[in-house]
């Protein structure tokens, strides 16, 4: 499933190590084993603000726009091959839509009640949208639309009276994303924790295009002959530094929020990924350390495939029940309460418990990746 959303040749090692690393903090922040014993840094912001948690999904979406130009480019130069493009770009974005619904849906097993927008959702329309964007345009169109798909959800979030006679806001259930979600959606699709609005909602994935289109010029630009690797590092620290403290100042007006997805979040996040990814590519692509890469590498290139099982596994895992300790309880509790809960505080539990679970599933793919196996769509 993800290497069809990385670059088959040539391949940026730094890339599948920026992906593993990425998926591996998507598993790490899913599942702790007590949601009531989490260290901060691991939560997502209440609401304005960010955490490092807050970075992860943004990280992902510039990730899939980096590799688009690597996947593309070469077939991008004939106009001829334009159509199989697009198409091969509708088939895996419909699959991982399709995926994330299914996720929802698993043990749930309820259509009328199963969340709509999510996570690989999201992904799969940015994919969709960035691909056939890049298909059709240069870099200079794309930098033009990711501006204005910035400005215009600004405008729409903060001028746009919300249908109903409310003002202009960012609340969470009043704003315009939240009444497009509802009016679209109905509660009942909508994401369980509130029922009223969605994190991964219509109107917010307008700036998340422009994540995944900051990616793209990421990409482009990496891709370019005339420059050596020691100039595209330059740029790429310029660039992340610049959108960053871009970020950071239209976060006066605008404040930096993920489940709102506001136009200061994509810079300062778009800015804050372009950092990390050009550490990884100094260090693994052009100074040549690798030998620590192989944990992340296994990750990144199955990363749809680890977030899609494991999400599934840590589900049926708290549906399954045993006999513990005299009484009925999930799978998930028992084991928690055996091996973590006696030997560590609540907090370092939960802690010990989700990174375990990450090791868990690096062994797994560990074998996967030495028998050569890349689940693709």
């Amino acid at each position: 499933m993800t290497s069809n959303l990385t670059t088959k040749s040539p391949r940026l090692l730094s890339l599948d190590v920026f992906r593993g690393i990425t998926v591996m903090a998507m598993i790490l922040v899913n599942n702790p084993g007590s949601w009531g014993h989490i260290y901060p840094p691991l939560e997502h912001a209440a609401w304005n603000g960010c955490t490092p948690t807050d970075l992860v999904f943004p990280f992902f979406l510039f990730i899939v726009g980096i590799s688009i130009p690597f996947a593309m480019e070469t077939k991008k130069a004939d106009p001829s091959t334009h159509m199989t493009l697009m198409l091969k770009a509708l088939r895996r974005a419909v699959i991982i839509f399709l995926l994330g619904v299914f996720m929802s849906f698993f043990l749930n097993w309820d259509l009328s009640t199963v969340r709509i927008p999510g996570v690989l959702q999201r992904i799969a329309l940015v994919y969709l949208i960035c691909s056939l964007i890049y298909i059709k345009t240069g870099y200079r169109v794309q930098a033009v639309l990711a501006a204005l798909f910035l400005i215009g959800y600004y405008l729409l979030m903060t001028r746009v009276p919300v249908p109903g006679g409310t003002a202009p806001n960012l609340e969470p259930e009043t704003n315009l994303g939240a009444w497009l979600d509802c009016t679209i959606f109905t509660s009942a699709h909508l994401w369980k924790q509130s029922k009223t609005w969605d994190p991964e909602g219509l109107l917010s994935s307008m700036p998340a295009l422009s994540t995944g289109l900051l990616g793209i010029l990421t990409g482009t630009w990496l891709r370019q002959k005339n420059y050596t690797s020691q100039t595209k590092v330059y740029a790429l620290l310029g660039a992340g530094i610049l959108l960053t403290g871009l970020g950071l100042l239209w976060n006066v007006w605008f404040p930096i929020n993920k489940s709102l997805w506001t136009s200061s979040y994509v810079l300062f996040a778009g800015g804050l990924g372009m950092l990390c990814f050009m550490l990884c590519y100094w260090l693994i692509d052009v100074q040549g350390y690798r030998r620590f890469t192989k944990p992340f590498v296994v990750y990144g290139v199955n990363a749809i495939t680890v977030f899609v099982v494991s999400g599934m596994m840590a589900r049926a895992m708290g549906r399954i029940k045993v006999n513990f300790q005299g009484d009925k309880a999930s799978l998930n509790t028992a084991l928690y309460d055996t091996l973590f809960t006696p030997y560590f505080s609540p907090i370092n539990a939960s802690l010990g418990w989700a990174i375990g679970y990450v090791l868990l599933w690096m062994a797994i793919l560990w074998v996967m990746y030495n028998r050569g196996i890349l689940i693709k769509i």
